[in-house]
Formats: structure tokens, sequence, C-alpha cells
């Protein structure tokens, strides 16, 4: 009887479940879609500040590096303070207002007139920015199934390129025509349309809400969406320390040294990649490009990336995200070294995708890394840790890129610099520790199932994907 009246409700606990994943990576992916859009239109209009005075106001390539910069000084800043709100308040609460932040933001941008006002705004959208990213990781690891955690984490944060390609390609089309008004504007859209999808769709995740002690909160979730229900965690014993959770956690003994390398490992690959966005069509031009051309690198360097990203994560999820994090950041230092080479466009065109995926796909494949690393309590300190710290990387790339332009630096030298970054990235990769201690709490369903001693035992899982969730 039990095996008749069970397999309905697990069945439909299973749907349940898997639509739940599906919408939650939907939403996070086209909210990072979004920040890839902004991380890259500035760098699409960049060229027009550069030539005409009329806009902004004058802009050095110097001072072209500085206002780029601007907007990741906010997202270092939005990221650490979501990183200590999103272990207290939610991971919901947090993206649902970084939505609505960054739309208002990119719209306020569009109707600047000064360098000082443009890179005000750009600082305050940032803000926005940075809060998204740094929860969109906690949230995702915490719905994704077992042994897809790195695939959906690279499915959501291949966004990233992907909006940067979206904004290259609607440059191409559309950048004459509505000016860089027009395309700051597209960024705002997120305000009516994503945020009232997510509002309706996107619940809050059971393993923080259990971590809170909010078990009744947790449960009803878990019964509307056939997510497990988490296991609370073991009373501490007498005496014991209770585990510190937030960035007092993420800073305790036990995660110090790793916190510390994931943290310049993030920075290295997002010198890497806000260099490469915001200065490749510049480059290009100066190499003899027309202004199209120069674009259609920027198109495919954020198209490789995408590709690369999701073919990763399917290793990362076999052999665990820590080897291919280093090999992606190997690739990425031999294929920036081969640009100084002559070659034939179409071979060029291939090398530089091959770039994307040695830069920003790498970027993507470190967030689920380092998603998969802590534990529930400081998860969401961990991922904004990755994504703020890492800003300063992504603060450097602009500034480094205005710098050796300005400096008159040849081009064979500028790719040289960068490929040497793309090597401290993989030895900084390597020392990463291995993760002490669990990183999930223990799941369980949401309704107890009846002893089936007609049923065939059911498999324990292999011991290898939670080795490779750990990032080994």
């Amino acid at each position: 009887m039990s095996l008749v009246t069970d397999a309905p409700q697990d069945h439909q606990r299973d749907m349940r479940r898997r639509r739940t994943v599906v919408w939650i990576v939907a939403i996070a992916t086209v909210g990072l879609i979004f920040d890839g859009y902004d991380l890259v239109v500035y760098g699409t209009v960049l060229s027009t500040f550069l030539r005409d005075p009329d806009e902004i106001g004058k802009v050095t390539a110097t001072v072209g590096g500085v206002l780029g910069s601007y907007a990741l000084i906010g997202v270092l800043v939005g990221a650490l303070l979501a990183g200590s709100v999103g272990d207290f308040l939610g991971r919901r609460k947090v993206m649902l207002f970084a939505y609505a932040w960054f739309s208002i933001g990119m719209a306020v941008t569009a109707m600047t007139h000064t360098t000082t006002t443009f890179g005000v705004m750009r600082f305050l959208t940032g803000l926005g920015v940075g809060a998204l990213v740094a929860t969109t990781g906690a949230l995702v690891a915490e719905y994704a199934p077992p042994g897809k955690k790195n695939l959906c984490n690279a499915i959501t944060y291949s966004g990233v390129p992907l909006g940067s390609l979206i904004a290259a390609f609607l440059a191409i089309l559309l950048l004459g025509s509505i000016g860089w008004r027009g395309m700051f504007l597209i960024g705002a859209l997120p305000i009516v349309t994503l945020l009232p999808l997510a509002f309706v769709k996107m619940p809050e995740s059971p393993a923080w809400l259990v971590s809170r002690g909010r078990i009744d909160e947790a449960r009803a979730i878990c019964e509307r969406t056939g997510v497990p229900m988490p296991e609370a965690p073991p009373a501490p014993a007498a005496g014991a320390r209770r585990e510190r959770a937030g960035y007092a956690g993420l800073f305790s003994r036990v995660y110090l040294l790793p916190t510390l390398l994931l943290g310049l490992m993030s920075a290295t690959g997002l010198v890497l990649v806000y260099s490469l966005n915001t200065w490749l069509p510049e480059l290009m031009r100066q190499a003899g490009f027309n202004a199209k051309g120069s674009l259609s690198f920027l198109l495919v360097l954020n198209g490789g990336a995408v590709i690369g990203a999701l073919a990763g994560s399917r290793v990362a999820d076999r052999l665990g995200p820590k080897r291919v994090v280093a090999g992606c950041f190997l690739i990425g230092a031999l294929s920036i070294a081969v640009l100084t080479v002559n070659l034939p466009l179409g071979v060029l065109l291939a090398f530089v995708a091959v770039v994307g995926l040695g830069t920003s796909g790498t970027q993507t494949l470190i967030y689920g890394f380092v998603a998969n690393y802590y534990r529930t309590n400081v998860r969401g300190a961990g991922v904004s840790w990755c994504a703020g710290f890492g800003r300063l990387g992504g603060v450097v790339g602009p500034v480094l890129g205005g710098f050796m332009v300005d400096s008159g630096l040849a081009l064979s030298s500028i790719f040289y610099v960068l490929s040497g970054l793309a090597v401290l990235g993989v030895v900084l990769t390597l020392v990463v520790p291995r993760p002490r201690g669990p990183r999930e709490v223990a799941t369980t369903p949401v309704e107890p199932t009846q002893a089936r001693p007609s049923a065939a035992p059911r498999r324990p899982p292999a011991p290898r994907a939670g080795v490779a969730e750990a990032g080994l």
C-alpha cells in the first residue's frame, strides 16, 4: 500500500523541486545578465567619451579609466555590505532591493551631463550590482541539487558574460541611433520586468531560515517548493563554542587563510575581466580596426566566456572546481600571450574567444568554487567577500588599462602584463587548502516516508560528488 500512495507523492515533490530550481536559476541568471550588461556598456561608449567632449565633458584615457572604476568601487562596497546583511536578513530581500536599486541608478546615469555626476551615479549604481552578485551565488548554491551545484552556479554566473555579449551586440546595432544614453536606459529595464517576476517566483532559502532558527517558515517553503527540509543544526555541547556566522565565521581560524587566498584569486581574475572588457575595443581600434570591428572583439570575448564556463562547470562537478579554475587561468595566460602574434583575423577571433574562457569564464567558475566551499551560515559572507574584495581587482583593471594606454606602452607589452596576471591566478588557485568541516546541513524529506520492505534499497550517493562540490 505504501508503494502506491508514496510514489505519486515523491514524483510530485520531485516535479515541484525541479520547477523551483529552474525558476530560481532562470531569475538569478537574468539578474546577472543585467550585471554583465552594466559591466560592458561603459566599455562600449568609452570611445565616444574620448572623442566627443560635448557628451559629459573632456575625457582622457586616464579619466576614462577612473570613471570605469567608480562603478567597481560601488560594487565592492555593495558586495561587502550585502554579505553581512544577507546572512542576517535573508537572500531574497537583498536581491529584490538590488534589482530596484541598480535599475534606478542606470536610468539616472543616462540623464547626467558632467564627468562628476556620471562618476557619482556609476558608484551608486555599483552598490546595487555588488549586492546582487554577492547574494545570488549563496541562494543558488542552497537550492541546487547535489552533484549539480557547480553547473547551476555556472549557468547563473554565465549571465555576466552573456550580458556583456548582449551589451556589445546592442552597441553594434543601436549605439549610432540611440546614443550612449539610450544604452544606459536599456539597463534600467529590470525594475519593470525582472523585479515583479522575482517578487512572485523567488522564495527565501530554507537552509538560511533553518540556520536562523525559523523552522516553521523553512518547512512551509519546503512543502511548497518540493525542496528537502534541512535539518536544524545540532545544539552545541556544553562548554563548546557556538559556530560564528557571517564575517565573524569567515575570518575565524578555520577559514582565515582560504578566505584571503580566495579573495586574492577573485581580485586577480577581475583585473583581467575589467581590463579587457573596458579597453579591448579601444586597443583594437589602435590596432587598426574600425569602431564596429573593435566591438566585435568584445562580442567574441564574452561569447567564449559563456560557452567555456558552461563546459568547465560540467568538468568541475566531476573533478572539483579547484583544478578546473587553475586550468582555465592557465589557458587564459597562454591565449592572451598568443594575441601578440600577427595572426589572420579568423584565427585571432578564435583566440579572443579562448581568452574569454580564461578570464570572464574563469571568474564564473570561481563563484561556484566559493559558493560551495563554505558552510551555510557563512556562505553569503563568503560569496560577498569573493565578489566584494575581488572588485578591488575590478577597480584596478580599468585604471591599469588606462595607465598602460596613456603611457604609450606597446600593444604586445600590454597583453604580456595581462598574461602574467593570469599566471598569478593559477598559483593562487593551487594553494587554496581543502575545506574543513561540513559545508551543507543534512536534509530530510518534508514528509517522512513509510518503510518499504519490498522495494530495493536506495544506493548511497557516490562520495565523489561531495568531494567535487567541496572544491577539492
